[in-house]
């Protein structure tokens, strides 16, 4: 594609990599479109929704509150000592209430799920191309599409904020536990700073980012896991492993570049 100036020919992809970013972004774009389109393809998705919300949410619970408590409690901590300098350690409960609702929560937990969940999805769905499998299910007149990424999509969409609001409880527990009970803030002050300095503008960001990020890493994990046979150089088990070490690494990336858009368009 080109574009005259002057009578002389400007590429417009001045090169090859600008070139296959640009496509695998239409492609993914695409594979997203066909994935949601198909979540509402007919009442036989229901089981599999609820299998695959069982396997990324419930299964990741426990990790989920780990890194809560922890993050938390390292905020609660951190934060006292900055405020207790200027004798404010009063907005304690303000400040990682708004850290965690805001930020810290939604980026987190999609980081953990890109790691426990999404990165099994990719290695699911590529073991099953590389052993025909999926070119097994087309002959067989079942879309490959509807049958393995529709559900983890819709699931995605479920648990990711579910688990944010789990992950914002916990860490706003952590952090009334080393701010309150280790270095001795007042309990009443910080959770009244809590709920006052919330309001429904932050909860709603912190959703539409969990969202977000869920269809991020959905589409990111099952994009590289469906079309592992294409990777260039690296065919069979390794195109697996290649495969699922850039979907999350991919997906890390943008889940920290979406989360600085969605950041200045919310607030």
């Amino acid at each position: 594609m080109t574009e005259k100036t002057r009578g002389t020919a400007i590429p417009l992809f001045p090169c090859g990599i600008c070139r296959a970013i640009v496509d695998e972004i239409g492609s993914m774009a695409l594979f997203l479109l066909d994935s949601l389109r198909l979540i509402f393809a007919g009442f036989g998705q229901f089981p599999k929704i609820v299998r695959q919300i069982y396997f990324i949410g419930v299964q990741s619970v426990s990790v989920i509150a780990l890194i809560g408590l922890f993050t938390g409690m390292v905020m609660g901590m951190q934060l006292y000592y900055a405020l207790s300098v200027f004798g404010a350690d009063g907005f304690l409960g303000t400040g990682v209430a708004l850290s965690m609702v805001r930020e810290l929560a939604p980026v987190l937990t999609a980081i953990m799920l890109t790691g426990r969940a999404g990165s099994a999805m990719t290695a699911e769905i590529g073991v099953m191309r590389i052993s025909e499998q999926i070119d097994a299910l087309t002959i067989m007149d079942v879309n490959p599409m509807r049958y393995l990424v529709a559900p983890k999509m819709a699931a995605c969409l479920i648990s990711f904020p579910l688990l944010t609001a789990f992950f914002n409880l916990i860490a706003l527990w952590g952090g009334w536990l080393t701010g309150v009970k280790l270095l001795g803030a007042n309990a009443g002050v910080y959770w009244s700073r809590v709920s006052g300095s919330l309001d429904w503008d932050d909860i709603q960001g912190g959703f539409v980012k969990s969202i977000v990020f869920g269809v991020l890493v959905c589409t990111i994990c099952c994009f590289e896991g469906y079309f592992t046979h294409l990777r260039s150089g690296h065919a069979g088990p390794e195109g697996v492993s290649q495969s699922t070490t850039s979907a999350v690494v991919k997906s890390c990336v943008v889940i920290l570049a979406a989360d600085y858009i969605l950041t200045s368009l919310l607030w």
